[in-house]
């Protein structure tokens, strides 16, 4: 079977649309991780996606015929993008149906490319099952977008430049979805390297080649996640099974939170935003190293594809942290009285706040929600322990997703029983203790019944605060604002503070 694709690789048409994709070292990450980290940088595609290769190779081997009645697929994207690609410069029509949840981008490019987009269903297999009517419908060819030999084929040839750029590979790291990727890679390597492992990483929520290698058998996923929406496929290919059951070592499934950390270390080494199907590999090769003590080897992984929606970096840079292990969650009970923060910050030491979230609620305690800088798990704990030893009640959120997806933005609500309550927002400059000297300088002369605050890595830190001052105090307040030296604004008057917070 090996030789079989090796042929097939060796003779795919993929250079009338891809180009050659350099192998680029990650300086950056390689450092870090005390290996030699590259990355196969496939979103240098003319569509940003490894997905031209197969999709032009397949089509290279239609016959007239064929190429007349035209062509349809049912792709989550990057499939989509190249196969309209390879019928423009065909002159082929190309219908392309697509879930209805693909990214905006995505749809966008299909038809920029003069592709006629369909959308239906939620997912690849409701996206498929309509692409099947159409065939029956309209005499339509369908490509798939992975289980087919010559798709395999095309995919493949990224392991053929791979192992031209570079020699004596110790393992690759391949994002899988339905495993035309994996597939071809593995063929290829697996015959003219049988010594470099390869391993497949996917989607914890769509991990369907690590249902299939338990199983013994492909099987169908109940569900799949669609944060990673280029690889949320519900069943391994039949002919990439074939490949991946024998000539793939082993499967490594990540999380939203580690692909979010790896789409950052992607774009701290190439100043490319990946997709989240794209950073897949990268955050499967990191999770190895760590998991195994690796040191001093040569890993490969491909950045597989850079077609990112712009509104979902903001989820990307909140998780990315957490998903390095580099953030902290945690919620702790302090006590409901002046000096309370100063005394709480001053056994967190100078750690940088990255959060701080309070609503007054009770006279006797408080419950916040704060998120630190740190730059292991082991210091998490660390900072667990020291709060537990001093009396404080508190619970890790780190890992719970619904504190990260959902509590971290809900956290308040109208205060009860808040009297003399004064509201103001303040800009201050971001530097280690500009937050302590704040709460200190507040904290000590009026009780604090409102606090939200949220690193931006911006230059400077906003929060959102509510004073209990009263009347009688007015003239210390405004007196005290002003040598504070932040930028302020009262917003007792903002009518977002009648509504929810008041």
């Amino acid at each position: 079977m090996l030789e079989h694709y090796v042929k097939k690789i060796l003779t795919a048409k993929v250079y009338g649309a891809a180009v050659e994709t350099p192998l680029e070292k990650a300086p950056t990450i390689s450092k870090r991780m005390d290996n030699n980290i590259l990355i196969k940088r496939e979103d240098l595609q003319p569509v940003f996606s490894f997905k031209l290769r197969g999709a032009y190779n397949k089509m290279a081997h239609l016959t007239e015929e064929e190429k007349a009645k035209g062509v349809v697929a049912a792709s989550a994207g990057n499939h989509a993008q190249g196969l309209a690609e390879s019928a423009r410069l065909m002159s082929v029509k190309a219908t392309i149906v697509m879930p209805k949840t693909t990214p905006d981008i995505k749809v966008a490019s299909v038809r920029a490319r003069g592709g006629k987009v369909v959308l239906h269903g939620d997912t690849f297999d409701e996206a498929f099952e309509h692409s099947q009517k159409l065939v029956e419908e309209k005499g339509l060819v369908y490509i798939h977008p992975y289980d087919d030999p010559e798709i395999i084929a095309g995919q493949g040839t990224i392991a053929r430049e791979i192992l031209h750029q570079e020699s004596d590979i110790d393992a690759m790291f391949i994002p899988v979805g339905g495993g035309g990727l994996i597939a071809g890679i593995a063929a290829y390597v697996k015959y003219l390297s049988p010594t470099t492992k390869v391993y497949g990483v996917e989607f914890e929520e769509s991990a369907c080649l690590a249902a299939a290698k338990e199983a013994g058998d492909r099987v169908v996923l109940s569900q799949v996640g669609i944060f990673a929406d280029g690889v949320a496929v519900a069943q391994i290919g039949k002919h990439t099974w074939e490949v991946c059951k024998d000539h793939v070592d082993d499967v490594i499934t990540v999380t939203a939170d580690e692909i979010c950390a790896a789409i950052k270390d992607i774009f701290d080494d190439t100043r490319s935003i990946a997709e989240p199907a794209g950073a897949v590999g990268l955050a499967g090769l990191k999770k190895y190293i760590e998991e195994h003590q690796v040191t001093g080897k040569k890993l490969v992984t491909t950045c597989s594809g850079a077609n990112m929606n712009f509104d979902r970096l903001r989820y990307v840079a909140e998780r990315a942290e957490i998903g390095e292990k580099r953030e902290a969650i945690l919620a702790v009970t302090i006590p409901e009285r002046p000096g309370a923060y100063q005394k709480f910050l001053n056994v967190i030491g100078k750690r940088m706040v990255t959060e701080f979230n309070y609503r007054y609620d009770d006279p006797q305690k408080a419950q916040i929600f704060v998120g630190l800088k740190i730059s292991s798990s082991s210091e998490r704990q660390e900072i667990v322990n020291a709060l537990t030893e001093k009396n404080y009640p508190v619970t890790d959120l780190t890992d719970n997703d619904m504190a990260k997806s959902h509590v971290r933005h809900m956290v308040g609500g109208r205060g009860h029983g808040v009297e003399n309550e004064k509201i103001f927002r303040f800009e201050f400059p971001e530097r280690p203790g500009a937050l302590l000297n704040f709460l200190k300088v507040v904290g000590d002369r009026w009780n604090i019944s409102m606090f939200h605050y949220r690193n931006h890595g911006a230059a400077y830190g906003r929060v959102l605060a509510g004073l209990q001052v009263p009347d009688v105090d007015k003239p210390e307040l405004q007196e005290f604002l002003k040598t504070l030296g932040y930028p302020y604004w009262e917003e007792n008057d903002n009518p977002v503070y009648d509504l929810f917070l008041s």
